[in-house]
């Protein structure tokens, strides 16, 4: 009792209180403010065990366990139910009376009621206090010119209206001023959502930050097809004013020390496709328990892979690159991650994943050192990433292409094959369609030795292609990047190329899906929606950093480098893209035109004419000679010139 009273005693008092003021105020207009002295004398006889009644009902509804400085409106029924149940009961009290009744039926039924009233004002007081607070500091912020930043939420869904909500109500809102909302819903247009008018759709948005001076536009839509993403950055990038986007939900719960909570838009974004999620189950059931090798493990999306599978549970997780600082790098960066804050069971199971993990320095183009790797470590589960993938220096150095994003392929199937390995996952690109380059050519060698792999043993051999991985080393938004933070210029190859992009995270997502998907030779790729214009995406980045294109920083186009096409397929002509269990992962079958054992051993004379020193010329000549003999239907040069 004395802990009931210690934490509720102030709103048990208050609802007594306001109880005993509820029914002498009801006495009193019921008689017009004379009451009898008779029904004054009665109702001061048992008032407060009427008080105690309601306070009883209160405590079985529930309304004394809540805490109500974070209450929503929701929460006054509870309150409704507790006040009609009691004033219920003292009604049917007062009319089965024996004698004369203590007080008339109405009194009855109006004191509950302004008891109702006196209920929801004590549990909502705090928050009416704090509304009338913060409307006296955003009078006061208002008179100081320039002391408020001026925004424009675009969506009046669930989260337009609970930023707006935030900013009106909240103390940190103080700051900022909302001038309207902005939705293509024609139903909520001129329509009021906690104070703040819905000015109108998409289309209005220009006309509204120069009407109002709108500093900042924040993009409050969780769900947002790429297509329209694109359209509604496009209008906001037209104007002046800055631009940011609410995360979802659970990027919350990261924290953040902002007064809002929100964050600048990021590459993915004016790519504008949604991330694509993965069977997370079935992954686990593939790699848990397994010892996992990925090759190229320093690399962007190695390293992410990486970080993706040590969340599994691998038996063993093994790393293995040429590029020492990488993997170094590599090897702090999953040690802070899995030993971030936490409790002690948080960091057991850290300590357990760190046991796990495995370093190996080493190229996949030694045979003797692949073998002593495969023999202490017996991988069961191999995703291979390594290769050298930057198209202008594969053009230059084609035998490097040849040497390691094939020989070295071909290293690593002998030893799975010799191992028993169970999964091969071959990291293609979209250069390998229809290959004009030494990249490209290369790449799509790659995937006929592994997709074409003899059945008769293991292990399961597919392949993988990608587009344009955003923020992986030397890609193109990188480059942007840079030469944005250096003032310029940014070189564009030519104002129509278009590229297919996706995150680091998506690409290491989608190897991990198709290794568990994999039956053994296919080709999966991800459902990547349009091409971007690589031109828009330099000259959205730029909108991006505030600056305009032409006046504070130049665009230059520089064309089409050797091998480069104006467009990329993720499916040749003469291949087919089927659904797949995944409803964004698809699998490409060709005609079959490719012979493996062929190619396999005019490979192996290529790999022992380049240690012999064939000159690069004639290396490039007999790579596409292959290519084309073997069903690649390589563009070459002259058709990449004509597209141009």
């Amino acid at each position: 009792m004395k802990r009931l009273l210690a934490r509720h005693g102030e709103m048990l008092l208050l609802d007594l209180v306001s109880v005993v003021l509820a029914y002498y105020l009801a006495l009193l207009l019921r008689f017009s403010g004379s009451a009898p002295l008779r029904y004054l004398l009665q109702l001061r006889s048992y008032v407060l065990g009427v008080a105690a009644l309601y306070c009883l009902s209160n405590a079985l509804f529930g309304l004394y366990g809540r805490l109500w400085r974070y209450a929503s409106s929701e929460e006054i029924v509870p309150i409704i139910e507790s006040a009609a149940v009691a004033t219920a009961f003292i009604a049917a009290l007062d009319v089965l009376w024996a004698g004369r009744r203590p007080i008339p039926l109405s009194v009855a039924l109006a004191g509950g009621l302004f008891a109702l009233g006196g209920f929801a004002a004590g549990r909502y007081r705090e928050r009416v206090i704090r509304a009338l607070l913060w409307r006296w500091r955003a009078r006061a912020a208002h008179e100081s010119p320039g002391a408020r930043a001026r925004v424009l939420i675009v969506g009046a869904g669930e989260a337009g209206q609970l930023l707006a909500w935030q900013l009106r109500n909240q103390k940190e809102g103080v700051r900022y001023h909302i001038v309207g909302l902005v939705d293509d819903d024609r139903a909520k247009h001129g329509l009021m959502i906690h104070g703040v008018k819905v000015l109108g759709g998409r289309e209005t948005i220009p006309a509204v930050v120069r009407a109002e001076n709108v500093d900042s536009i924040v993009i409050a839509i969780q769900t947002v097809s790429g297509q329209d993403l694109r359209e509604i950055l496009s209008i906001c990038m037209s104007t002046s004013a800055s631009i940011k986007r609410l995360p979802g939900v659970f990027q919350r719960f990261e924290g953040s020390s902002e007064a809002l909570p929100l964050r600048d838009l990021g590459i993915e974004d004016l790519v504008g496709r949604e991330q694509v999620s993965i069977d997370l189950q079935a992954c686990r059931q593939l790699l848990a328990g397994k010892t996992v090798l990925v090759t190229g493990a320093a690399g962007s999306v190695g390293s992410e892979l990486c970080r993706q599978i040590v969340q599994f549970q691998p038996r063993l997780l093994v790393m293995l690159d040429q590029d020492e600082t990488g993997l170094h790098d590599l090897a702090l960066d999953l040690r802070a991650r899995l030993r971030g804050p936490g409790d002690a069971s948080a960091a057991a199971s850290s300590e357990d994943a760190l046991s796990r993990c495995r370093y190996v320095l080493a190229d996949i183009t030694r045979r003797t050192r692949m073998q002593q790797v495969f023999r202490q470590y017996r991988p069961e589960i191999i995703l291979h990433s390594a290769a050298y993938k930057h198209v202008p220096l594969m053009e230059q150095f084609p035998e490097e292409a040849l040497r390691v994003n094939v020989g070295g392929t071909l290293v690593l199937l002998d030893l799975a094959r010799a191992f028993g390995s169970e999964r091969f996952v071959f990291i293609s690109t979209d250069k390998s369609v229809e290959p004009t380059c030494m990249l490209g050519v290369s790449k799509w060698m790659g995937e006929v030795l592994v997709t074409q792999l003899p059945r008769d043993g293991p292990p399961i051999a597919t392949a993988v292609r990608f587009g344009n991985v955003l923020g992986s080393r030397g890609s193109v938004a990188c480059i942007f990047q840079r030469q944005i933070d250096a003032g310029g210029p940014v070189t564009v190859t030519h104002p129509a190329a278009t590229r297919f992009f996706m995150s680091v995270s998506e690409a290491a997502s989608m190897v991990l899906q198709a290794a568990s998907m994999a039956q053994g030779g296919e080709v999966f790729i991800l459902e990547m929606g349009e091409q971007i214009r690589i031109s828009d995406l330099a000259h959205k980045m730029i909108r991006l950093h505030g600056l305009r294109v032409g006046q504070d920083i130049a665009v230059v186009h520089t064309d089409l480098r050797p091998g480069e096409k104006l467009h990329e397929k993720l499916v040749a002509d003469h291949e087919v893209a089927r659904p797949t269990s995944h409803p964004e992962v698809l699998c490409v079958q060709g005609d079959g035109g490719a012979d493996r054992e062929g190619l396999l051993e005019e490979t192996n004379l290529l790999l022992q004419a380049l240690d012999e020193g064939m000159p690069t010329a004639d290396l490039r000549a007999r790579l596409f000679e292959l290519a084309r003999a073997h069903g690649a239907h390589p563009a070459g040069d002259a058709a990449r010139h004509q597209e141009a």
